[in-house]
């Protein structure tokens, strides 16, 4: 079961080393995302180009594919970063963005895990309950279910893909089919800043790059991401604000901070 050392040890890792992190990510959320990461201790880049991905697969120590803004080139160079980081033994973490609001991205979404299975799928319940064929909802990309909702469908998603689901809520659900870890850390405020559930599968990302077991790495990203949330609040006065406080949270975030505010339990 992770817990506060667990998470100080993989935080102190990724300041230590700077994993590389390679993101095919969406327009929207290109600078937000680097800067997540940078502010983490990890070392972004950001490559769509088919004539690159191989090479930058190469020397990254983790994929993060994020379908917010599709297009046939960018999902062909999906396609091959999944591949190469697949045949590399290096893991990568699927983001199904807006998974129901249309068939491409929903098929696309499940056509990457079949290619090679992610270490970790993180989404909102909607996007989840769309790729397990159930009942999908969306506002754009924004959820329209509670992470409770999506429960049944990330164990079964998790159990077929065989994978780690990550589901994004006031409270997390992160799920390998059989384990069940919540964490409630967070601010309602944060899903009212555009990009920082894409962050949350960047900082996943990082985890994985520098800790083998997906289960552990995607519950101490959402940890990081919701007690980073929390103390942006604190100094916050809207959304525009928090945006800038929490790159200074997750900079700053110590692991008297983790001991103090993490909720994170098992079941």
């Amino acid at each position: 079961m992770p817990n506060a050392e667990t998470l100080c040890r993989d935080l102190a890792r990724i300041r230590a080393v700077a994993p590389l992190v390679h993101n095919i990510t969406n327009f929207v959320v290109m600078n937000s995302t680097a800067n997540a990461l940078l502010a983490l201790g990890a070392s972004p880049v950001m490559a769509h180009a088919a004539e690159e991905v191989d090479e930058m697969t190469g020397i990254a120590k983790a994929v993060v594919i994020n379908i917010g803004t599709l297009s046939a080139p960018w999902i062909e160079a999906m396609r091959m970063a999944v591949r190469s980081a697949a045949a590399l033994g290096k893991p990568w973490v699927l983001d199904p963005v807006g998974a129901g609001a249309s068939r491409v991205r929903t098929e696309t979404s499940l056509a990457l895990t079949r290619v090679a299975p992610p270490a970790v799928i993180r989404g909102n319940a909607s996007e989840i309950l769309a790729l397990r064929g159930g009942e999908a909802g969306t506002k754009g990309v924004a959820s329209i279910h509670a992470s409770e909702a999506a429960l049944g469908a990330a164990k079964a998603l998790a159990s077929a893909i065989g994978c780690v689901v990550s589901v994004s809520g006031e409270v997390d659900l992160i799920t390998d089919g059989n384990a069940l870890i919540r964490v409630a850390n967070g601010h309602p405020l944060m899903p009212r800043v555009t990009g920082l559930g894409c962050a949350a599968t960047a900082i996943t990302g990082a985890f994985a790059a520098i800790n083998p077991d997906p289960l552990e790495a995607a519950a101490h990203a959402m940890s990081i991401m919701g007690m980073a949330g929390e103390m942006a609040m604190e100094k916050a006065a809207g959304p525009g604000t928090l945006q800038l406080h929490f790159l200074d949270a997750l900079y700053a975030i110590s692991e008297a901070d983790i001991a103090r505010r993490l909720r994170m339990s098992a079941g």
